[in-house]
């Protein structure tokens, strides 16, 4: 017998996250994180980590995972170099990085302007999977094409698409599993996600939705789905 799971809905407010800050970082956590711990921001299935950072200019960041990882990190004001067992590079808007690492794995963010500061998401994503193996990609996408979600990366059963949208448009997005958990970010402006209103900087975690629809209430929207 088939039995109807319960929707789950949590909304993580901008101005609710917690915060570390010191005089050339700060770093706003909506799940727990670092020395930030409170019971509500436990993580939400695999995704354990979500932080929105800002980092001065000619200053770099240093990382270690405790778990096996994808590590997603991408630009929003700025570009940033990175520096990981893998490779060394540059990330630009419009770019966004997957790092598959191991536990333990150390990598370091660093801002190259002399006068700039950037603002960048890092994601992490568990991943308990017996063949993981570490190896990275860079994703691109074009907010030229608008009106319309872009897959930014696809990692087994996890997706990520990013929008960005004019006032009043709208989109349905049909789940494959409805057990599936999915989380969303508003980047930039003010959208309405099932009957629930998101700001920038919002997250909105539901679970067990067999189909998800939302409608931008701003012109340049921008909108971050994972599909957890």
């Amino acid at each position: 017998m088939m039995m109807d799971l319960e929707t789950q809905a949590q909304i993580y407010l901008a101005d609710q996250r917690g915060i570390s800050q010191v005089g050339f970082f700060r770093s706003f956590h909506t799940f727990n994180f670092g020395n930030y711990f409170h019971d509500s921001r436990e993580p939400f299935g695999n995704l354990q980590v979500f932080n929105d950072d800002t980092l001065k200019a000619g200053n770099s960041l240093k990382l270690k995972l405790d778990k096996n990882s994808e590590v997603i990190i991408m630009p929003i004001v700025g570009g940033l170099e990175f520096r990981n067992p893998l490779e060394e590079g540059f990330l630009e808007a419009g770019q966004i990085q997957v790092f598959s690492a191991l536990a333990e794995t150390e990598y370091e963010i660093i801002n190259p302007y002399e006068t700039e500061d950037i603002n960048f998401l890092q994601i992490w994503l568990n991943n308990a999977s017996v063949d993981f193996s570490p190896k990275i990609e860079v994703n691109t996408f074009d907010f030229e094409d608008k009106n319309q979600l872009l897959p930014i990366f696809s990692k087994d059963n996890r997706k990520g698409f990013i929008g960005k949208y004019d006032g009043r448009e709208k989109e349905e997005i049909a789940l494959e599993n409805s057990e599936n958990n999915v989380f969303i970010f508003v980047l930039n402006g003010a959208f309405e996600v099932q009957d629930r209103l998101l700001h920038a900087r919002d997250g909105l975690a539901l679970s067990n939705f067999e189909m998800i629809d939302f409608e931008a209430l701003s012109n340049d929207a921008i909108i971050l789905i994972l599909k957890l």
